[in-house]
């Protein structure tokens, strides 16, 4: 049962540093790598776990969500 998350794990992580060494050849700055692939984890893994697991986050993990948004928005900006 475990198999076929670990392979997709494996494929994903594969992926993932392959776009990050990608994106770091053409911007030569890890930087704005960094930055993109926070906001798209901000932005569309709570996305995705509404859609995949039609779970609506409780009040606790939405004010996480919110605080984490505004800690990545200060690290960028401040």
């Amino acid at each position: 049962m475990l198999w076929p998350m670990f392979v997709l794990v494996s494929l994903g992580g594969i992926l993932l540093v392959f776009g990050y060494a990608l994106g770091y050849m053409h911007l030569k700055n890890i930087w704005i790598i960094f930055a993109i692939s926070l906001g798209a984890i901000l932005v569309i893994e709570p996305i995705l776990t509404v859609l995949l697991f039609r779970d609506v986050p409780t009040a606790g993990s939405l004010i996480g969500l919110v605080l984490g948004a505004f800690g990545a928005l200060a690290a960028l900006f401040l």
